[in-house]
């Protein structure tokens, strides 16, 4: 009898149903989450219903979800590095242009280039193909993205001359290549492993995502300081810094 009372009791102090029970375990709120964000496996929740237009209309699933990407990823690096407006908004006229060049440029672009990337590599599944598979991607896909990616950054800055662009491009050409050879190859090999292929430009929009914002964060928060320094060192003749003058503030690029 002493033993069922002790069992009892132990079932009621780790039971977690009493106010003073311990919290849920981090697995039980790592699946409550999952499921508020993806409304659980079924037909009706949000990545279903994400999956299914992927499938009836890819490219303007992709064009929407990259335009919407490449708006916040400008936003938050904005808000990040502390870059406001000459007015004061983390809402710049930035973010539109990116969303313009997210939706218009970087989703075709990218759906027409993983098309072609899957085609030429369809039923491949060895070990050589994955590896060829992602040296095509690194050493093709990449620098046309690439280029064209600095080429939009640099019209969206208010380059308007070829020498400008052409400038543009060629300083940052390498140093994003650098990081693509870094990043590519792993987001590649996990979507070889692990994804459908419906969803591999989706899934490198979100990894191009969050380095862009880190990368982006990480520019403006570089020119902030260099705004400031030269505020603080130089003095025009009539006694204003350039910082201070019309198009030098803290908004301009």
């Amino acid at each position: 009898m002493s033993q069922v009372k002790f069992e009892k009791q132990e079932t009621i102090r780790t039971s977690g149903g009493g106010r003073g029970g311990p919290a849920p375990p981090k697995e039980d709120l790592a699946h409550e989450i999952g499921n508020a964000l993806t409304k659980g496996a079924g037909p009706n929740g949000y990545l279903a219903w994400y999956l299914k237009k992927l499938q009836e209309d890819p490219l303007r699933t992709k064009m929407i979800t990259s335009g919407t990407l490449a708006g916040l990823q400008e936003f938050l690096a904005s808000w990040i590095a502390k870059d406001r407006s000459k007015h004061g908004h983390y809402f710049t006229s930035r973010v539109p242009k990116m969303a313009i060049y997210g939706a218009f440029i970087s989703a075709p672009l990218g759906h027409v280039m993983i098309s072609i990337l899957q085609r030429l590599f369809a039923g491949r599944t060895s070990l050589k193909a994955k590896i060829m598979q992602i040296i095509v991607s690194n050493l093709i896909i990449s620098p046309i993205q690439n280029a064209v990616y600095l080429t939009s950054m640099a019209v969206i800055a208010g380059a308007r001359t070829f020498h400008q662009i052409r400038a543009t491009v060629r300083a940052g050409f390498m140093p994003v290549m650098k990081v693509s050879w870094i990043t590519s190859p792993i987001a590649l090999a996990f979507a070889q492993a692990f994804l459908p292929n419906e969803v591999w430009v989706p899934f490198f929009n979100f990894v191009g995502f969050v380095i862009g914002t880190y990368i982006n964060a990480h520019t403006k928060k570089k020119r902030l300081q260099a705004l400031r320094r030269k505020y603080q060192d130089g003095r025009t003749t009539d006694g204003r810094s350039d910082y201070g003058r019309p198009g030098q503030g803290q908004g301009g690029y």
